[in-house]
């Protein structure tokens, strides 16, 4: 048996024109990903998954991910939406009820009433929160319905960002809450330390790596001549790096290394967009980069990348795009930060570089360009690891196997505080 989740057909290369706004296809080719017979398929029972929703970045595409690959291990999905915005309306698991409970702020707890209602109106088992605003939201649901929940790490609360009081406070809230979950999903073991030295018990954290979509083949396209293109996708925001990449980008175009720029995502805030376009034209880079804004097709300008950087300074999980490049066959570079060196083992899968380096970030890159380092080589790996140990098969199996230990296992507990 399969179960055939929709992805995009590999385009070929193109070249792109400095500030140009793509357009990409619509889904059409399936790719299959393979799963185990002996694995419940007819009876289901509902999780209420409750979520911000107000981007559709990695953290969401996890949560659309599950959504298609938890009904075939017993399980179906109910989406709340506390904060609503693109997840609603580009997710690919159009399948899944959603419900958006909009919060009127982030003291607005009455949500969780609603919340609690909803899972006795629809017989739901359990609660899985993904955010720290839906933690504290799902923490109150859950004594209300009489329910378990569950809680999903996807990166550390403490450094999100760069305003180090505003991080503190949301990190406080989300320790209150995130001890009175039944368990804790990390996306990575970074994680789990992390949760632990908040003073969480280890057998109460479960490593779930990140999975995505698994291409049947390696997708073919003939090795990079000419200009490169250095590509990267994100939410763009200070820890992201993208300054970064912009001063390793000059830094190559003036070692006359023929590189180009495609920057796939939005920027968190129009303020910060200006700043960092302002750079990329300060370094003379204005006929080297194409930004393209949001797009929910990331697999189509995957495509077109000859090498995907993610320069992130901190706060990473285990990222997504990371492993949507690999699985198309585009080599990586990235930052060794948090859960990037459980997925890219330097040198073989890709190649880890320090955060917040031009320097050695364009000494990786010119290894490769150079052919000191196999171009080739480094994307038949990525394929292959990414396929064996990262593929949404495992992580919806494995997310399965978490509610069956916390729903057999649970028993009355004390909390604390």
């Amino acid at each position: 048996m399969s179960y055939a989740i929709p992805s995009l057909p590999l385009m070929g290369a193109a070249e792109l024109g400095p500030g140009t706004i793509m357009t990409v296809p619509p889904i059409t080719d399936p790719v299959v990903v393979p799963t185990c017979p002996a694995e419940p398929t007819a009876a289901t029972a509902r999780v209420i998954h409750v979520i911000n929703g107000e981007h559709y970045s990695g953290a969401e595409r996890v949560q659309d991910g599950l959504a298609l690959s938890l009904p075939q291990f017993g399980f179906d999905v109910q989406f709340v939406c506390l904060k609503p915005g693109r997840f609603p309306k580009v997710r690919r698991a159009q399948q899944s009820p959603l419900v958006t409970l909009p919060m009127v702020h982030r003291g607005d707890l009455a949500v969780a009433s609603e919340v609690a209602r909803l899972a006795e109106k629809t017989s739901s088992i359990l609660l899985h929160a993904h955010t720290p605003r839906a933690a504290l939201i799902t923490a109150l649901a859950a004594r209300k319905a009489a329910v378990p929940w569950i809680y999903h790490a996807h990166s550390p609360t403490l450094w999100d960002s760069k305003q180090w009081i505003k991080n503190l406070v949301v990190a406080m809230l989300d320790w209150w809450a995130v001890r009175r979950a039944d368990h804790i999903i990390a996306v990575a073991e970074s994680l789990k330390e992390y949760w632990q030295k908040w003073g969480i018990p280890g057998e109460r954290i479960t490593v779930v790596h990140n999975g995505v979509s698994s291409w049947p083949t390696l997708p073919k396209r003939p090795d990079p001549s000419g200009t490169w293109t250095i590509g990267t996708v994100a939410l763009f925001r200070p820890r992201k790096g993208i300054e970064v990449l912009l001063h390793t980008i000059q830094q190559l175009r003036r070692e006359d290394i023929p590189v180009r720029l495609l920057a796939v995502g939005p920027f968190e805030t129009p303020r910060y967009e200006s700043r960092v376009k302002s750079l990329a034209v300060r370094l003379g880079l204005e006929d080297a980069v194409s930004w393209t804004g949001f797009t929910p097709h990331v697999d189509s300008l995957l495509s077109k990348m000859d090498l995907f950087v993610l320069p992130s300074l901190f706060g990473e999980g285990l990222p997504m795009v990371v492993l949507e490049a690999m699985a198309l066959g585009v080599p990586v570079v990235a930052s060794r930060v948090e859960g990037i060196p459980e997925v890219i083992r330097n040198g073989k899968d890709g190649l880890l570089v320090p955060p917040g380096s031009p320097a050695n970030l364009a000494d990786s890159i010119k290894g490769i360009i150079s052919g000191q380092i196999s171009w080739r080589w480094l994307r038949e790996n990525a394929y292959r690891r990414q396929r064996q140990c990262f593929s949404l098969e495992s992580m919806g199996r494995a997310t399965s196997e978490v509610y069956r230990h916390v729903l057999r296992e649970r028993v009355p507990r004390k909390e604390d505080g």
